[in-house]
């Protein structure tokens, strides 16, 4: 790979003639908005092929990934153990639509790193898992509003996508056209790290609210972090009125600990919602509670949820292998390696005077060109989108692949070396220079 300070100009001619015809085949040539480069500029490179923790594109283009598919490669791209169970998979078949043995093995293990996870049902996505959650929520309460916050994102379900992050934050639209009214009434959004606004709306509402829904970690406005005593004084709050509390773990299920956000704030939810990382880079998704919660799920009661696909078998092998991996890895090493990169950039920004702060929990982060520090969907959203649309594009010259947007998380993987630490380093020095010019 090129040094940051002499890599030549990108050649993307073939990124370029594929996206011109993806964008007469799909809205904005891509199949998730964020991937268009709306919010940084330019066309979107099209990646050919990834392995450790560098992607290449279509021209040939190698970048060191700090996206690793919005964050479920955490052992890194095409890991040998991985692909090889996947292959052994895919041999007895794709699909089934009946039980396996493998869900049970993963279950189990889920169970392990979530014991508020008694039971579960797996599914295909991140977005199901929360669907079938606040399904279930009002199911069992017999209650019907739900409260989430600004900028917490928990899949594009109608009653969710009010004032939501990621994508949606991207585009500067709060909220999905082709959503009836009714559903969003039916939803609350109260600010982020907000404890007093919580209490004050469960005090008064708490006959009506089946349960409040919340990224414990934030990732979809970029990574913000619960201020101290929010999430324990969040699950007091709603066990005193008889309202679920749901943890949103798509993101930070596995990505810090052999466990969860729950584990390391030592706040145990009613329901559980996973994704990603459970999956090791396939679709899935899963949500979990007590038994007494759960059996309310068909066909043991009257809450309906199902799926063609559910469980898919690939799907669980390459989940199942991947959690085992990751039971026996050395987080501690990997958080560090993560700080480092952060102190370094920041180091780098401070020398430059670029007003930026960035938000940093184990091995998931976020630069935001920002004077004031970012605690919520407001400060987040005051950043300077402009300052890192030039970031962005000046970072892709140099090898290396960023989010391409303010408002999304950067993620590190197990495959990412203290080599590809230092040449990031390099580049960011670089980039900032020429952005001071």
């Amino acid at each position: 790979m090129f040094s940051p300070v002499t890599k030549k100009i990108m050649n993307t001619k073939k990124s370029v003639t594929y996206y011109k015809q993806a964008v007469k085949l799909m809205p904005g040539g891509v199949n998730s908005p964020v991937r268009a480069f709306g919010a940084v500029g330019g066309n979107p490179i099209f990646i050919d092929r990834a392995k450790g923790s560098k992607v290449y594109d279509v021209d040939g283009n190698s970048y060191i990934d700090y996206v690793l598919s919005w964050g479920p490669l955490i052992l890194g791209h095409a890991q040998k153990q991985v692909i090889s169970i996947i292959k052994k998979s895919l041999s007895r078949g794709t699909s089934f639509g009946a039980p396996t043995k493998a869900e049970v093995e993963l279950s189990k293990m889920i169970n392990q790193a979530f014991p508020s996870m008694q039971m579960m049902r797996l599914v295909n996505s991140g977005t199901e898992a929360t669907m079938s959650a606040i399904r279930l929520a009002r199911g069992y309460t017999k209650k019907d509003k739900i409260v989430k916050f600004s900028g917490c994102y928990h899949g594009h379900n109608d009653s969710l996508l009010v004032k939501a992050g990621s994508g949606a934050a991207t585009f500067g639209v709060p909220s999905s056209h082709g959503i009836p009214r009714d559903l969003t009434r039916g939803t609350i959004v109260l600010p982020y790290n907000n404890i007093d606004k919580l209490k004050s709306v469960i005090k008064s509402r708490y006959k009506e609210i089946a349960a409040v829904i919340v990224e414990p970690i934030c990732g979809n406005m970029g990574v913000v972090l619960p201020d101290k005593g929010f999430l324990s004084e969040m699950r007091k709050i709603t066990r005193k009125y008889g309202v679920l509390l749901i943890f949103d773990e798509i993101i930070t299920g596995f990505r810090f600990c052999f466990g969860g956000a729950q584990k390391l704030f030592k706040v145990k939810p009613d329901i559980t919602c996973l994704g990603k990382i459970i999956g090791g880079g396939m679709p899935i998704g899963a949500y979990g509670a007590s038994k007494k919660i759960m059996q309310h799920i068909s066909p043991l009661g009257g809450v309906y949820q199902a799926g063609t696909l559910s469980g898919n078998p690939i799907a669980v092998a390459c989940g199942l292998k991947t959690l085992q991996i990751l039971r026996e890895m050395d987080y501690n090493k990997l958080n560090k390696l993560c700080a480092y990169l952060c102190r370094e950039i920041t180091q780098a920004c401070n020398h430059h005077s670029m007003n930026m702060r960035i938000n940093r929990i184990g091995s998931m982060f976020t630069l935001f060109f920002s004077q004031e520090q970012v605690v919520d969907f407001r400060t987040a959203y005051k950043a300077d989108t402009g300052k890192y649309a030039q970031y962005f594009r000046q970072m892709l010259k140099a090898g290396i692949y960023l989010p391409p947007s303010q408002f999304e998380a950067n993620f590190l993987s197990f495959a990412h070396t203290e080599k590809d630490i230092a040449f990031t380093i390099a580049a960011v020095k670089k980039v900032l220079e020429k952005l001071r010019r």
